[in-house]
């Protein structure tokens, strides 16, 4: 375990414009994040553990801690090992009678076994270094901070004509009272 960090998921983002979602850890104790792209399936799976969402039957990952259990395999944490190219590598690690067993898995399969588990999730020093992002140091150095916007100017008198219909509509909207006492 030298060199691993521990990290908890920060949340689970939509992608409007793909399927995939995107994972976003936080590293335990600083402000450096990793994200990961997932797949639909998942990061539901991943989002129906974190809620604690009481299903009928087993799903996958369910399935799977099952099984660990039943052959009294002991998951102990998940790893993120690797990162090459633009892929993750991670682990499921096991105490079993035989000693520690390292399974070999998505990282968004083994977080949804993880969370189920109630065990750690760690990813390697050098994976967070290659990928990890701190939100103010990864700002460019040339950036500008966002300046003071100025108050809007007071309208002319012909622009405020054409709004006062608007005015007129909202003067005789009865919204302050209450529901009970209007007319049905």
């Amino acid at each position: 375990m030298l060199n691993m960090l521990e990290v908890v998921i920060d949340s689970i983002r939509v992608h409007l414009m793909a399927p995939q979602r995107v994972l976003v850890l936080k590293q335990v104790n600083a402000q450096r994040f990793l994200t990961i792209w997932v797949g639909p399936y998942e990061a539901e799976a991943i989002t129906i553990a974190l809620q604690e969402v009481e299903v009928a039957r087993p799903l996958t990952h369910d399935l799977l801690k099952n099984i660990f259990t039943a052959f009294n395999a002991r998951i102990t944490r998940v790893e993120i090992v690797k990162l090459e190219g633009d892929i993750f590598y991670g682990n499921i690690v096991a105490e079993t009678e035989m000693g520690e067993v390292r399974i070999d898995s998505r990282p968004s399969d083994a977080i949804a076994i993880a969370v189920r588990a109630h065990v750690p999730i760690l990813v390697h020093a050098d994976v967070m270094d290659a990928a990890g992002m701190t939100p103010e140091a990864d700002m460019p150095a040339n950036s500008v901070p966002p300046t003071e916007v100025e108050p809007p100017a007071a309208l002319s008198d012909d622009a405020s004509d054409r709004l006062s219909v608007f005015k007129d509509f909202f003067d005789k909207l009865d919204i302050d009272k209450p529901d009970s006492d209007k007319p049905a």
